[in-house]
């Protein structure tokens, strides 16, 4: 499903709905609340609309637990980081205990190894199945989500749920969620707005299945629900 908006506030409102209703319904469900943040500038104002009163007030925060769909493996409080700019978009704003935030860096691992803790942890809260009830996504000019890059290697992954590599274009390492854990999710939303995004949303959307070029195309949920929130420029090309 794909819901064009005219702004970027209309997409954070839509967005931030949408995460309380995920939230009051697996609380309600099952006594607790998976949901996984994406990173870059462009959920800020998601964040902090989240965490403003009307909406945090909405969620039992003690019973929410926050995972990263990817990370650059530098420090916390690094400005690259994605943690970082949640914790002051959101997390600092809200009553969620310390031990519910699985943040996708430690000191003194490495990130292969990390990798393999944090998938333990996703399985320590979600359980063998996997299934996180919200994932939050964006989609990068080039078609990449999470770390999920062109032409890499981690593309190909089938059986780990968390990876991580050396990505040499940006000489750094990166840690992500892989598709086949994304896929499990209940709910999958992915935000784009600008117009830069038009092309790459255009070949996700109707291109021809390539993965490798765009790695979007590999998130197809197993039952659960994928939702493309846009405004009129990413969608300009997609008409």
């Amino acid at each position: 499903m794909i819901q064009i908006f005219n702004t970027i506030e209309e997409i954070n409102t839509k967005a931030a709905t949408l995460f309380v209703v995920s939230a009051q319904k697996a609380i309600q469900e099952k006594g607790k609340f998976t949901a996984v943040l994406t990173g870059g500038s462009s959920p800020a104002g998601l964040y902090k609309l989240l965490a403003s009163p009307d909406y945090k007030s909405k969620i039992d925060w003690s019973k929410v637990y926050i995972f990263w769909g990817d990370e650059r493996w530098v420090p916390l409080d690094d400005d690259r980081s994605n943690a970082k700019m949640s914790f002051d978009t959101l997390l600092s704003h809200v009553p969620i205990p310390q031990e519910n935030i699985f943040p996708m860096y430690k000191e003194g691992v490495s990130p292969e190894a990390y990798a393999v803790t944090y998938e333990q942890s996703v399985k320590d809260i979600t359980g063998p199945d996997g299934k996180l009830d919200l994932i939050l996504l964006g989609l990068g000019d080039d078609g990449h989500t999470a770390s999920l890059f062109p032409g890499e290697a981690v593309l190909h992954e089938q059986t780990k749920w968390v990876d991580a590599y050396r990505l040499e274009s940006q000489n750094m390492h990166r840690i992500t969620l892989t598709a086949p854990l994304i896929n499990k999710a209940e709910q999958i939303i992915v935000v784009a707005f600008g117009e830069k995004k038009a092309p790459a949303l255009k070949e996700v959307l109707h291109g021809d299945y390539n993965p490798t070029t765009y790695p979007m195309q590999l998130i197809q949920p197993v039952t659960g629900e994928l939702l493309f929130l846009v405004d009129k420029s990413a969608a300009g090309t997609t008409n």
